[in-house]
């Protein structure tokens, strides 16, 4: 037996003659446990009708071995084999896990199967890596990161789509198979590999939950099953084009890593252990040295009609307001008058700018701005000097008429000359300019995606990683912001050699409480994108006051997206406070316990965001009140025994109060006071424990 012990977490791993099987994932078991107790207590009855044996359900179950459910592997070679009977051959460990080595001599492949749980948040990694040991090809048609048994039913899925991403589903899983599947060539904004299984009802702070994310940014299946003895499983893989995974002989396969935890407090508890996860884990604490950087991003104020005093001006004002950085969106470079053109030619347009970016980047560091850049490197333009030397430099399919998107191309970078060329123009711009931040956009899905004739999704995706890793590797102080229409690349993997997310092209601050709280179940705070747009939406069109607009983004990592030469003074004057205390808060917001907040008023949303000493607390009316008065909000995640200061942050009407003070069990028990607000208006407090 193999035992993994992490954040208050013990995992147990019965071996046997084939992959070994999860017997326990729970709270932490004293040192000496009996094993021979736990294995007696993960066998199951064999019911009649069906192999002698029964069932085998392990981390890695197989037809070939009679599991008759959805298999974890799936293989097969020319000359019509498909059985695998995996066996067990070694183990060896790891820091914070183990690697389990399985083979069968008689399909001629070899698995290791890696399963870690890590330390201080109790996050499990599962990820499998398959070899061909054979003398003639094998197709891989499915192979699961691992197959992991399932104690409740009820499934919830992340679902949305363009400007409206990171919304759930729920479902029971009745019978059979619940299948959530993303063809789109990135993480998508209708099915990202995100999921929660848990108890029936589950909540934000109630309930055992088991959380799953696969960590991998192209095309991607969720699978999650109950089987015919009752039993149930859920499998997350990479999804591979027809004919796509092919390994020569001594190839090998190596899956995505499957991200679980496991909570006991509903989605507030995964978010406990995910949120700090992705903080010192994936991003590695590259981004906790120095603060996250406000920022002003040029799109919804100019598009694309770049002139360089007007965006002189605009970083006057946005310096005034207290921005950090300024990026300079889409528009800049060669020929760029619309989305139809130029993609592919990164250079500055000389009508623009004739002197280069060089005159507006000295004016915005003098204002003591940061410059960053927008590019989208994966893609070019049928009208573009890069495909007018190079138009067989995309993915293509022959001469196959292939679907576009936004009018563009998907350019090849699995051919070396394609990735370099594009490495090399990037290069000269990171190296003839300070640019700082690259928001790294990807615009389209991909269709058609062949390389030299041959399915190329997998090495697509990969070479995406290995161009912006290269791009890191020579300049290492730039951050890069993942964008892909939005909320469309957002995934663990992605952020292992990027700095945030843009959560979504929608800056309407109703539609953002939704987005954002989806997006704050598995990703933390200072990753998301989140900025004050204009009034009316570019999206929606709907007219929402500086107040909402501006708390909405003030949670995320926060930036201006809006023509600040519209606002009056007024308006200018209070985005700049609230900016200040933005930066007065940062280290509680992008480093403090988010916990969503339930409330009886379905047109309601309210989270906070808890530290040792401090707290805010937002309360967002999106549509009129169910109530005449709201019901007071029930407080989670504060000190029990300390007071609290409360002081409302934000002006209203009907407050009940504006400043109090009361202990965290009074506030979790009794609940806040809120004042009564119309639809697209928000309150926002801040709590200080005396120790403050």
């Amino acid at each position: 037996m193999l035992r993994l012990d992490g954040g208050g977490e013990t995992l147990l791993l019965v071996l046997g003659e084939g992959p070994p099987t999860l017997a326990y994932w729970g709270p932490r078991l004293p040192a000496a446990v009996d094993e021979a107790g736990a294995a007696a207590l993960s066998a199951r009855a064999i019911p009649g009708g069906g192999l002698d044996g029964g069932e085998t359900f392990d981390l890695m179950p197989e037809a070939g071995r009679g599991f008759t459910g959805h298999p974890a592997l799936e293989v097969h070679r020319a000359g019509g084999g498909f059985i695998t009977q995996l066996g067990f051959v070694e183990t060896s460990a790891f820091d914070g896990g183990h690697e389990i080595r399985l083979a069968d001599p008689g399909a001629s492949v070899e698995l290791a199967l890696r399963v870690a749980l890590d330390a201080e948040t109790g996050v499990a990694s599962f990820q499998s890596r398959l070899v061909n040991l054979g003398v003639d090809a094998l197709h891989l048609t499915w192979m699961a990161s691992a197959a992991l048994p399932l104690g409740h039913d009820e499934v919830m899925l992340f679902d949305g789509r363009w400007a409206k991403e990171f919304g759930t589903v729920r479902q029971r899983l009745a019978s059979g198979l619940v299948v959530k599947e993303n063809r789109t060539g990135r993480t998508s904004h209708h099915a990202p590999p995100f999921a929660a299984v848990g108890a029936p009802g589950f909540g934000e702070a109630v309930g055992e939950v088991l959380g799953l994310h696969l960590a991998w940014s192209g095309d991607q299946r969720l699978v999650f099953e109950r089987l015919r003895d009752g039993r149930m499983q859920a499998q997350a893989g990479e999804l591979f084009l027809p004919g796509e995974m092919v390994l020569a002989p001594g190839e090998a396969y190596e899956t995505p890593a499957l991200y679980a935890a496991r909570s006991e407090t509903g989605l507030n508890g995964l978010s406990d252990r995910f949120h700090p996860f992705v903080r010192h884990r994936i991003l590695g604490g590259r981004r906790e040295a120095r603060p996250r950087p406000v920022h002003f991003n040029t799109w919804e104020a100019v598009y694309f009609r770049h002139e360089l005093e007007e965006l002189k001006s605009l970083a006057d004002l946005a310096a005034g307001v207290g921005a950090e950085r300024f990026v300079l969106d889409d528009g800049w470079f060669e020929g760029r008058g619309d989305d139809t053109t130029s993609l592919g030619d990164w250079r500055p347009d000389r009508r623009k700018y004739p002197d280069g970016l060089g005159p507006l980047i000295d004016h915005v560091r003098g204002l003591g701005l940061e410059f960053g850049l927008w590019v989208e490197p994966e893609m070019a333009n049928a009208k573009s000097a890069l495909l007018a030397a190079h138009p067989d430099w995309t993915l293509h399919a022959g001469t196959r008429v292939q679907p576009l998107g936004r009018g563009q191309y998907v350019l090849d970078l699995t051919r070396p000359e394609v990735a370099g060329n594009i490495f090399a123009q990037l290069d000269a711009l990171l190296a003839a300019h300070p640019i700082s931040y690259l928001k790294w956009d990807m615009n389209r899905d991909l269709t058609h995606a062949a390389s030299l004739g041959r399915p190329a999704g997998h090495r697509q995706t990969r070479a995406v990683y290995a161009l912006i890793d290269r791009l890191r590797a020579a300049h290492p102080g730039v951050e890069i912001e993942s964008c892909a229409s939005g909320g469309g690349r957002a995934d663990f993997e992605i952020l292992k050699r990027t700095d945030r997310i843009w959560t979504s092209d929608s800056n309407d601050p109703l539609d953002r409480q939704d987005i954002q709280r989806g997006f704050s179940i598995f990703l933390p705070p200072e990753t998301m994108g989140a900025h004050v747009g204009p009034s009316p939406s570019h999206t929606t069109g709907r007219r929402a006051s500086l107040t909402i607009r501006a708390w909405t983004a003030f949670f995320g990592h926060m930036g201006i997206e809006a023509d600040v030469r519209d606002f009056s003074d007024a308006e200018r004057a209070r985005l700049a406070e609230i900016i200040a205390l933005h930066k007065r808060f940062r280290p509680l917001l992008h480093g403090g316990r988010t916990l969503r907040l339930e409330v009886p008023d379905p047109a309601a949303r309210a989270f906070l965001v808890a530290g040792e000493t401090q707290a805010l607390v937002s309360y967002a009316q999106l549509a009129t009140p169910a109530t005449a008065s709201p019901a007071p909000l029930r407080l989670r995640g504060l000190a029990p025994d300390a007071d609290y200061r409360i002081r409302l942050l934000t002006p209203a009407r009907r407050a009940p109060l504006s400043e109090a003070t009361a202990s965290g069990q009074l506030l979790e028990t009794i609940g806040l006071p809120l004042p009564i607000l119309r639809a697209g208006e928000i309150a926002v407090f801040h709590l200080a424990s005396r120790e403050a």
